[in-house]
């Protein structure tokens, strides 16, 4: 495995330097390499004098309030900082070698504090070497190129969070070495290449080494070529397409020897399995009008890690496949209407511990500033089917603001 690390990053080390041709990046917009980050403008930009460094900042901040009601609980409400993010990007010495950094902030960002583990305020820290507007290679911690809705920033969402399915199987942020080549074209066929080596383990980790290694792949293609304003890096059609836009992708993931549950997301393993992820996405855009629609899977061929001290104890990587179907439409008056359908199946491997589950989510959005800066109202159903043929069904109502510049 070492050898695959050490040849990977000759390769990304070889491809960036062999460019014949070295053009001045004029734009220093990370968000189609490795960020996407919604923003109206650039944020708070910073230029020495000799344009030697850049520093941009952004922050974005949402607080909602949610009314939840289980079935075997009494109706609660909470409310809550969900998200508060600040955001550093530029340059030092060349526009070409620049950096992103975000860190967060709110509790549920940062999770509970717990013995022996990290504290997870830094969420992206990586440094990019972008030789031209096709490539980008990145060495640092940030999202893998993973399935659509996780790859937007959350402050790009047209509901108040992504869905179940996202949740349970999405790839998330990892450390490691990226290689994109992009190539996005007005109105006519274009394509994406985007691969990773990371070290499958999440973000901040630093208990130990091993051998494991994940590896990633991911394809886009553009029909008809490339959305108003990256419209593939946010929810909804707020700038209403004059002509019809569609995205098809689809990413492999394989992260061998993984300790969590989730790959880089959930509780620890008692033993590390190798896990593969298939993630595939479409998106349609037209005059207002916004259809996706997601498949995600996990599989694992021994899913269920034992305790080696006590094998009454174990604990599984969570595999199954999961749907989603999302509908919007946004009206002259910026106020948009959203339905989002998911169904998620375990795998029979896990089926008597977790349930299959079908959400139903109905929301109202009014934009006051585009993504950054907007209210939202969101309803969702939660049918929870468990293996001894009952279920549970339970809903929640929320709002929330977001803003951000």
């Amino acid at each position: 495995m070492k050898n695959i690390l050490i040849c990977s990053l000759l390769l990304v080390c070889i491809a960036g330097f062999a460019q014949k041709k070295q053009d001045t990046v004029s734009s220093n917009n990370l968000k189609l390499a490795a960020l996407p980050y919604y923003s109206y403008g650039k944020g708070l930009g910073i230029t020495s004098p000799d344009s030697l460094f850049q520093l941009n900042i952004r922050f974005r901040m949402q607080n909602r309030v949610t009314l939840t009601n289980n079935e075997f609980d009494d109706l609660a409400y909470a409310g809550e900082i969900r998200r508060l993010r600040l955001r550093f990007d530029g340059y030092i010495g060349n526009p070409k070698l620049l950096y992103a950094i975000q860190l967060s902030f709110a509790p549920g960002d940062v999770g509970e504090i717990q013995e022996g583990e990290n504290i997870n305020i830094i969420r992206d820290a990586a440094v990019f070497y972008r030789p031209n507007k096709h490539w980008s290679f990145l060495f640092g911690q940030t999202k893998l190129p993973g399935n659509r809705q996780r790859v937007n920033s959350s402050g790009a969402l047209q509901l108040t969070d992504r869905s179940i399915n996202n949740a349970r199987f999405t790839i998330d942020r990892d450390f490691g070495f990226q290689a994109y080549y992009l190539n996005e074209i007005k109105n006519k066929f274009s394509y994406n290449i985007k691969t990773s080596v990371s070290t499958g383990e999440g973000r901040n980790y630093t208990k130990s080494a091993d051998d494991g290694v994940a590896l990633t792949g991911k394809l886009e293609l553009l029909p008809f070529g490339s959305f108003n304003k990256d419209g593939i890096y946010f929810e909804g059609d707020i700038y209403r397409e004059q002509k019809p836009k569609l995205l098809l992708s689809g990413a492999f993931h394989q992260n061998n020897l993984a300790r969590r549950t989730q790959g880089q997301l959930g509780a620890y393993l008692f033993e590390q399995k190798t896990m593969k992820s298939v993630l595939l996405d479409a998106l349609l855009k037209y005059n207002g009008w916004s259809l996706m629609s997601s498949y995600m899977s996990r599989s694992s061929d021994d899913p269920i890690a034992y305790n080696p001290l006590d094998n009454s104890k174990f604990n599984y990587v969570f595999v199954g496949e999961g749907m989603d179907y999302q509908m919007s439409y946004v009206f002259p008056s910026n106020y948009e209407i959203i339905g989002r359908f998911s169904t998620q199946k375990i795998d029979k491997k896990i089926k008597a511990f977790t349930p299959d589950t079908k959400q139903y989510s109905i929301g109202v959005t009014k934009y006051l500033w585009e993504h950054a800066f907007k209210l939202q109202t969101e309803l969702t159903y939660n049918d929870l089917f468990y293996n001894n043929l009952t279920n549970t069904n339970n809903w929640y109502l929320r709002f929330q603001i977001e803003m951000g510049i």
